[in-house]
């Protein structure tokens, strides 16, 4: 699983700095998560073949969000895109972008399918036999979701030697993988658990932005093995998270630990703060393991 990080700063976009939008490698997939202004152009510098992109997930309507998104999407028309480009995203993101291809007749030439999203509740938009994608209903000034991408259960690996030695034939090895218990010509039954070894460890990536504290998403969120949460704010600026619908560093190391996430990464700074270093060094008072998003950062889990 890889994690790129495009934009990872709020409000207004800067020469040094973009907002919000990040590139999701898992099990094959290559998810686009938000789309703020200049996303195509990060996309280009860190070399993401973007044409991968075949799911776009927009978790709210604010400008640091989507304004890339109508961009982008004019940019696969130019490059003669034919794949289907699939779009998630709050009830009025259709309208948002289909009224500007309208008015610069710009029409794509490719399927555009919008999946427009209004329930509270979180609720599975996206599966296939790698991954899943649910909501993350979140708590901002508008509608917001964030967005939970889990891995399916792998197969077992085969123990090639012990599978040898039982002189199993080829055919049957995808059925072992699948956990079947193998039976010899003579009746016996070999357990899946002596001609395999158990699979790694489905993995799962967790993205809230924007949103204010709240202990709801926890249960949706609980054993992630990667967090991603807002923390626009240092607690010196704490008196402003609920009148904007933000977070400090803190609350989300909170929301972290107590929703035993394995790694949270913090993001979305607001631009007042001159360093960054500082939310880091608030996070880790709670939570240990604690990493910075930063504008091109790009992160690994085997």
């Amino acid at each position: 699983m890889k994690l790129t990080i495009l934009g990872c700063y709020s409000a207004t976009p800067r020469t040094i700095t973009n907002p919000t939008s990040q590139v999701l490698t898992i099990n094959n997939h290559l998810f686009l998560i938000d789309c703020g202004e200049g996303t195509q152009v990060q996309l280009r510098k860190h070399k993401i073949k973007f044409f991968r992109i075949k799911h776009i997930f927009i978790s709210h309507l604010h400008g640091d969000h989507v304004y890339g998104l109508v961009g982008l999407i004019s940019t696969f028309k130019m490059l003669k895109r034919e794949t289907p480009l699939h779009v998630y995203g709050p009830k009025g993101i259709k309208e948002m972008i289909t009224v500007q291809l309208k008015l610069s007749n710009s029409w794509t030439d490719y399927p555009l399918h919008f999946h427009e999203l209004e329930n509270d509740k979180s609720e599975l938009i996206f599966e296939d036999e790698k991954v899943s994608v649910k909501t993350i209903p979140l708590q901002h000034r508008i509608y917001c979701n964030g967005f939970l991408f889990t891995e399916k259960p792998k197969d077992r690996n085969l123990n090639l030697g012990v599978v040898l030695n039982y002189g199993i034939d080829v055919a049957y090895y995808n059925s072992i993988k699948k956990g079947k218990d193998y039976t010899l010509d003579s009746g016996k039954i070999i357990p899946n658990t002596e001609l395999t070894f158990e699979p790694e460890p489905a993995k799962s990536y967790a993205f809230c932005s924007d949103t204010k504290y709240d202990e709801e998403k926890i249960p949706l969120i609980s054993n992630t093995t990667v967090l991603y949460h807002e923390s626009t704010f240092l607690e010196s600026h704490e008196h402003l998270c609920d009148f904007t619908g933000h977070s400090t560093a803190k609350q989300a190391a909170t929301i972290a630990k107590k929703a035993q996430v394995h790694n949270l990464i913090l993001g979305h700074y607001s631009t007042r703060y001159g360093s960054i270093t500082a939310f880091k060094e608030e996070a880790v008072t709670i939570f240990e393991n604690t990493e910075l998003a930063e504008d091109g950062k790009v992160f690994e889990w085997e």
